[in-house]
């Protein structure tokens, strides 16, 4: 690796969110309810550092171009997983959580969410479609255009239907985002877009109002479909108070992060009990000891983040390589916006972890290995003093 064009910068961005996270675990362990005694999460998420770690290094040892090669096979093992729990198959490992059946449970090293893996599974098969597809149509049409949608529709669809049965709203979202990113960069003409989202507005608006007329059947339909859990969370985000068991962990959040003020309470001192707290809610923990100013810190650190991946995916003079990280992007810069704006009713609450700070296997593994893809696509950019673009088929 020693011919490798590393991102420092980013390596040390992650190097801090890791030991915030270990930190944060550490100040909230002896906080957590009973039956989490002895479960010892920083040491666990240190472990899946180091094995994330690892994974950022085989990664890097792969020229990403290879990728080409196993889109498929990744894709079809990520669509097979998400059938499996769809199926309940196999009964003895698929394990059920909070209502949502998102994960495989094996005896030794635990629970593992396929969804999770998904994510990245589609920006590596969405990037291979599209730089193949442009590079077929190299003359722009609206066929064209309309035939590279309907390709990343086809391909986005399957896995968003799997997880919104499951239900993971969280993971459907986050999938969502990653096809509107990379459909932004897709080169397909912006008065096409503009019309899909003028026919997309519409159809929120016709919703919005037979609601409104026909509150009745709306709701009853609601209630017994997959839209239960949607709507339940919606409710418990627009008035918490009201809708208290939707709305508790809201509540108590809010009550967490308002408790904090500027500089916080102090190290272990949290007071406010917030279910979830070392995962989808750990936001609330930092906020409680370190204040706004702690909180705030912590917010850069991500807008660091966003924006150094974001100057890797222009800095790319390989179109697949800008693909895979305006991905990547996506889906950092949604989850992050979704978790921190959950945790302050700025947003409706979902299953959804902060990036590198919520404990986690799946999620950690996963961050892990699209911070390997970027540094893989950044290491592998080269300058040209006459060409502006090279392309690898």
């Amino acid at each position: 690796m020693k011919n490798l064009n590393i991102d420092y910068t980013l390596v040390f961005i992650l190097i801090l969110l890791g030991l915030v996270s270990l930190f944060t675990l550490y100040t909230i362990e002896p906080s957590l309810p009973e039956k989490y005694d002895g479960s010892n999460f920083m040491l666990k998420q240190a472990l899946w550092f180091i094995a994330g770690g690892i994974v950022i290094t085989a990664v890097m040892l792969i020229d990403y171009d290879r990728f080409h090669q196993i889109t498929w096979i990744l894709y079809g093992i990520g669509l097979t997983s998400l059938l499996m729990l769809f199926a309940g198959f196999p009964a003895g490992i698929v394990h059920e959580a909070n209502g949502a059946i998102s994960w495989f449970k094996f005896p030794v090293i635990g629970t593992i969410q396929p969804g999770e893996f998904m994510k990245v599974i589609l920006v590596l098969t969405l990037a291979h479609v599209m730089v193949r597809h442009n590079t077929k149509y190299i003359e722009k049409t609206i066929k064209s255009d309309l035939g590279l949608l309907a390709k990343i529709i086809i391909i986005s669809a399957p896995p968003m239907a799997l997880l919104a049965v499951q239900p993971d709203l969280g993971g459907l979202l986050v999938l969502i985002a990653i096809t509107g990113f990379m459909i932004l960069v897709s080169g397909v003409k912006w008065r096409i877009l503009f019309s899909i989202a003028f026919i997309v507005i519409d159809i929120v608006l016709l919703a919005i109002v037979a609601w409104y007329l026909f509150p009745g059947p709306i709701a009853v339909f609601l209630e017994e479909s997959v839209f239960d859990h949607v709507s339940s969370r919606f409710y418990g985000w627009l008035n918490p108070q009201q809708n208290y068991d939707a709305g508790y962990q809201l509540i108590l959040a809010m009550m967490a992060i308002g408790s904090g003020q500027l500089f916080g309470k102090g190290i272990g001192d949290m007071e406010v009990y917030v279910p979830e707290r070392h995962t989808d809610m750990i936001f609330t923990a930092i906020s409680e000891q370190f204040g706004f100013v702690g909180a705030s810190l912590v917010v850069m650190l991500f807008f660091l983040l966003v924006y150094r991946l974001i100057h890797i995916a222009l800095l790319s003079n390989d179109t697949y390589g800008s693909y895979l990280v305006t991905g990547i992007v996506g889906m950092f810069a949604y989850q992050i916006f979704q978790n921190i704006g959950m945790s302050i009713q700025l947003l409706p609450i979902t299953g959804l972890p902060l990036p590198f700070l919520s404990y986690g296997g799946s999620s950690t593994i996963t961050y892990m290995l699209s911070i390997g893809i970027v540094l893989n696509v950044h290491s592998r950019t080269k300058e040209y003093m006459f060409s502006e673009a090279r392309w690898k088929e």
